[in-house]
């Protein structure tokens, strides 16, 4: 035989109205607000946070180890910002920079050997690199070496300076300078792969 309780039947439960916590601005949310009102700079639109290159900076990539080789070799104020994505290291260059890469290693002599030193410009576009302080997904693109929010990037990125007696000099970093150590750490990693014995399993 089962129990039958005595009592007051049990009220039906009433769900109580919920009410959503504040939700924190998604990482993309942040990192355009940062780009665009910190910085100032072009973003396009859409769900992927990507920066617009031709209108305030162009991009020069390598691969990582020979980027990093690079900025080791010239030092934070001969580079401007750089970053990294994947496999792929980015310097920011001065707006237009892009369309005197193959002229400048064709100068440099180095011409079809720098075919690991590549340009985004007018009409490219990168993965917006996560501003400083905001975390993000593993192998997201991020800042080495971060603009500075406040203040002109245009006056650090590498250009190309006065090549004559009479030229005005650009007051930033050298781009001959850059796409010259780019250029020659490049070169250096695919000696030092083709060197490497075939390893076998």
């Amino acid at each position: 035989m089962v129990p039958v309780a005595h009592g007051t039947p049990a009220a039906p439960l009433q769900e109580t109205p919920r009410v959503p916590l504040p939700r924190r601005p998604l990482v993309g949310d942040r990192v355009r607000r940062w780009y665009e009102r910190e910085l100032g700079w072009a973003v396009v639109p859409g769900a992927r946070v990507r920066l617009r290159t031709g209108l305030r900076f162009d991009v020069i990539e390598v691969p990582a180890a020979a980027g990093r080789a690079v900025c080791e070799r010239l030092g934070p104020h001969a580079t401007g910002p750089v970053a990294l994505h994947g496999t792929v290291l980015r310097f920011l260059v001065a707006a237009g920079a892009a369309d005197e890469l193959p002229g400048l290693l064709d100068w440099l002599e180095w011409g079809p050997l720098a075919r690991d030193v590549r340009a985004v410009g007018a009409g490219g576009m990168i993965d917006a690199p996560l501003p400083p302080a905001i975390p993000g997904p593993q192998g997201a693109a991020v800042w080495l070496r971060p603009p500075e929010p406040g203040c002109e990037v245009e006056p650090t990125l590498p250009a190309l300076t006065g090549l004559g007696g009479g030229a005005q000099a650009s007051p930033g970093p050298d781009l001959v300078r850059l796409v010259d150590a780019a250029a020659t750490e490049c070169h250096r990693a695919r000696l030092l792969r083709a060197a490497q014995p075939l390893a076998f399993w």
